[in-house]
């Protein structure tokens, strides 16, 4: 079977023609196109574990809006000038509207919501409740797409969805803040913006999804940058600097590439659950970069969590 970009020459894909997912053919003595997206997938985990603290930081020196207008709007110029150096051809008008769910959803609205419940929440806190997003995302995956994981798979990510619930009901003791409907809030956005960007990745580059979804997002940032810039106070930091270079060149850029690149290679279900790592990653960083305390129940999530990947990694999609 042959995929073809419309940004890009044919390329053949080994394809399962039961699933509709790529099999792991690959050439003698390179890695199969399973190891090679999971080891993607895994990459944008890590970047995106470093979002919140990031975001932390950013809110040191910007506004909530500020930081996310401007974030999006370097994200957007970063994007734009790979692009128009790849003299990279406009998407087919069939794919825009693909284009505007991941822009909404990984662009504006989960930075956006996230922003706002981390002037009131910790960062351990946002990335344990952000921890859900794996089970979210495969479950509007397998309302987009058709596609029906195992009843392993699902009890294993219902599982490690539970395991991330229960931290979160234990550290907040019971209640939930208005940063936490923001954060519910962000998962759904979130969700639908990967389970759309990873069905477009299928299609062109994971690269250019997230670049075309952040240039068309470039014509409200630039004057949404402007107004919350004179509206909300400014104040330069050595940490608001480096927050904002990374929630817009590692996390919204590199982050989301490789992430799409990773999904498209071994499907949106499996590469969701990979991020079950990612709370606990961004445990590590609120500690290690902002000296929060690490929650004593952080060692027991830890394994439960990670035992719940292995078994959704080992599930039949």
């Amino acid at each position: 079977m042959r995929a073809q970009s419309s940004a890009t020459t044919p390329m053949a894909i080994a394809v399962d023609t039961s699933t509709g997912t790529p099999t792991d053919a690959a050439p003698a003595g390179t890695p199969s196109p399973t190891a090679q997206g999971t080891l993607l997938a895994l990459l944008g985990v890590v970047s995106f574990s470093l979002t919140f603290p990031s975001t932390v930081w950013g809110l040191e020196s910007f506004g909530p809006w500020s930081l996310v207008a401007v974030r999006s709007t370097l994200a957007a110029l970063i994007a734009g000038a790979f692009l128009l150096a790849g003299r990279v051809p406009l998407p087919e008008r069939r794919h825009w509207a693909g284009l505007a769910v991941v822009a909404g959803g990984v662009v504006i609205g989960f930075p956006l919501l996230t922003t706002l419940a981390l002037q009131t929440s910790t960062t351990s806190h946002a990335a344990v409740v952000v921890g859900l997003l794996p089970l979210t995302t495969a479950a509007l995956a397998a309302l987009r797409t058709g596609r029906r994981p195992s009843r392993t798979f699902w009890i294993a990510a219902v599982s490690g969805a539970a395991v991330v619930l229960a931290f979160t009901v234990q550290q907040s003791g019971g209640a939930l803040s208005t940063g936490d409907l923001y954060l519910f809030g962000a998962l759904l956005v979130c969700a639908a913006g990967y389970t759309e960007g990873g069905r477009l990745a299928r299609l062109m580059p994971g690269w250019q999804v997230i670049g075309w979804a952040l240039v068309l997002c470039l014509p409200l940032m630039v004057p949404a940058s402007a107004v919350a810039l004179a509206l909300e106070p400014v104040r330069l930091t050595a940490h608001g600097i480096a927050g904002l270079v990374w929630v817009a060149a590692g996390s919204t850029f590199f982050g989301l590439y490789v992430w799409y690149r990773g999904m498209a290679a071994i499907g949106i279900p499996r590469a969701s659950q990979l991020q079950l790592a990612q709370p606990l990653l961004t445990l590590f960083w609120s500690v290690f970069l902002l000296g929060e305390s690490l929650p004593l129940a952080a060692p027991l999530a830890a394994v439960g969590v990670l035992v719940c990947i292995a078994v959704t990694q080992r599930a039949k999609s």
